[in-house]
């Protein structure tokens, strides 16, 4: 038989962003080696998403974070009660607090995406929350991995633990998994996706992010040509208004969150640059992905960003420095040749060493380690 694994910690599936689209891809790679288990949002795809997959889903009882810590109670509970698992797989650090729960039936191998409490979308007693929950997540849980290298790092010195670094990753992307028709049904009237374009994606537009950072620079330019700004819009009206503030002199379309992945992957693959201008990140699967497409990456010099990039393969500005990121602007489309080169190199960098069927086997090693009370092997892991 084989063994049980119950994913917690995840709010939607199908997959909806960043750590979701993750652990949508460890669940295709691991699926028939172990019986997986998800727990998520209701949603009347979730069941037929992913052949094989057992699903519990819950109804949200209320909106933004205080509904996403009442859904991970009602998980954890169902989790205690019910739950048939050999290891529970949690992700994110926003889920801490519940794992002592799982901790008196089952082990748990904790997946931390990145250090909530450096985005500005959280008060104060928020970010304070997310340091008490780090504490939780990494001492409490069996096993910790980070899909950051720094974050990783830092964990280590801060609390003297075995944290193991495991890197995000892209399936190879295949001519078919363009759809160009989808992702036209983003494009409003007045613009073209068979004009040229500059491009920013994010799951959702809040200022960690840097998006202002972009249309400062591209104002400093006097840029003319289509900017195509895709993300929620709702997440934060302050900053939505600052935005279409700055994109007042320019040719912006803010097209919203582009799903499914074939759409978005078919902007990526449509637009003549991609600009990356996060002020922090865990370890962007956005940017492995517009890489993959071979698209040339303009991205800010975060450590996150430069850990699975050299300069040789993206073009890095100062991070948060818009004098900087516009005479990089300025440069790429004065280059296109040397822009194209760093979209190639950048592509081999991703399928030499960023592809999930080589990353799963790295967790399915934990996986076992973990279940079997066997010691972590190192060289194995990292």
């Amino acid at each position: 038989m084989k063994p049980k694994v119950i994913i917690y910690g995840v709010n939607y599936y199908p997959p909806k962003g960043g750590t979701s689209r993750v652990v949508e891809n460890l669940i295709i790679q691991l699926k028939d080696r172990y019986d997986i288990t998800i727990y998520c949002y209701k949603n009347a795809l979730a069941k037929q998403h992913i052949e094989g997959v057992n699903v519990v889903q819950f109804t949200p009882i209320a909106p933004g974070s205080l509904g996403s810590l009442i859904y991970f109670f009602m998980s954890a509970i169902h989790i205690l009660l019910f739950g048939k698992a050999d290891l529970i797989n949690a992700h994110k650090t926003d889920c801490a607090l519940f794992i002592p729960l799982l901790r008196l039936r089952f082990k748990v191998m904790a997946t931390s995406h990145e250090a909530p409490y450096k985005r500005d979308k959280w008060n104060f007693i928020q970010k304070m929350y997310f340091k008490a929950a780090e504490y939780i997540f990494i001492q409490v849980s069996n096993v910790c991995t980070c899909i950051s290298e720094p974050l990783t790092h830092y964990y280590q010195q801060k609390y003297h633990k075995d944290v193991y670094f495991i890197p995000n990753g892209i399936n190879p992307v295949q001519p078919g998994d363009y759809d160009f028709a989808a992702a036209q049904a983003f494009i409003p009237a007045g613009a073209s996706l068979h004009q040229p374009f500059i491009l920013f994606s994010a799951r959702r537009l809040m200022a960690t992010k840097g998006c202002h950072t972009m249309l400062k620079a591209l104002n400093a330019l006097n840029y003319t040509g289509q900017i195509f700004i895709s993300g929620e819009l709702n997440e934060n009206s302050s900053y939505l208004k600052q935005l279409k503030q700055l994109a007042g002199n320019l040719n912006v379309f803010f097209i919203g969150y582009v799903e499914p992945l074939p759409a978005l992957l078919a902007l990526i693959h449509s637009s003549s640059l991609f600009i990356f201008p996060s002020e922090t990140e865990g370890m962007s699967i956005m940017l492995l992905e517009v890489a993959s497409v071979g698209k040339p990456i303009i991205a800010s010099d975060i450590p996150e960003n430069t850990q699975i990039f050299s300069d040789k393969e993206v073009l890095y500005f100062q991070n948060q420095d818009v004098p900087d990121l516009a005479q990089k602007i300025k440069y790429a489309l004065a280059n296109p040749d040397a822009m194209k080169n760093f979209g190639r190199l950048a592509k081999q960098k991703v399928y030499a060493n960023y592809l999930w069927k080589t990353i799963a086997n790295r967790y399915d090693d934990l996986f076992l380690n973990a279940i079997n009370n066997t010691n972590m092997i190192k060289q194995n892991i990292n």
